[in-house]
């Protein structure tokens, strides 16, 4: 799909306030509201917008610790990797899980927890507990400089 300003300004409107009505899209970008319509119902069917999300305050919810687990594999085989990716993605306190290259590591988890306990657990009777993990490194996140969640759309 070729995106034009419109549509672009439609992605960089909602990526800011999702909750914006079809009204309030239009007048900001300057659209009529069935003109946007159009465009907004062609931007999902495209699956260039494939869901909506509602973002919470991780310490108030009482989740304090962040950390990023780089995990290794005992194989690189199809079969480990998916057994792999099917159990770390019903673990709820995985926020991220990502194939990577250029480290020593197979995968990249992004997790949290209340504490260094609950981390523990996780680790221990979780993480660890799945066919062919074969090494946990562990940083901790102390501070969060950047955390955006919009893709930059010129």
């Amino acid at each position: 799909m070729n995106l034009d300003k419109h549509d672009k300004a439609i992605l960089n409107a909602l990526q800011n306030n999702g909750r914006l009505t079809n009204q309030e899209l239009a007048d900001q970008i300057g659209l009529s509201p069935s003109a946007c319509l159009r465009r907004f119902k062609a931007l999902e069917d495209s699956g260039i917008i494939i869901g909506y999300r509602t973002l919470l305050d991780a310490k108030q919810l009482g989740m304090d610790l962040m950390a990023l687990l780089h995990i290794s594999m005992d194989k690189h085989t199809q079969t480990r990797f998916a057994d792999f990716e099917d159990k770390v993605s019903r673990l709820p306190n995985v926020l991220e899980c990502l194939l990577i290259t250029g480290q020593t590591a197979d995968y990249q988890l992004k997790v949290i927890v209340k504490d260094l306990q609950a981390y523990q657990e996780l680790l221990l009777n979780h993480i660890t507990q799945i066919s062919g993990v074969s090494g946990v490194h562990t940083s901790f996140v102390l501070r969060k400089v950047v955390d955006k969640t919009a893709i930059p759309i010129s």
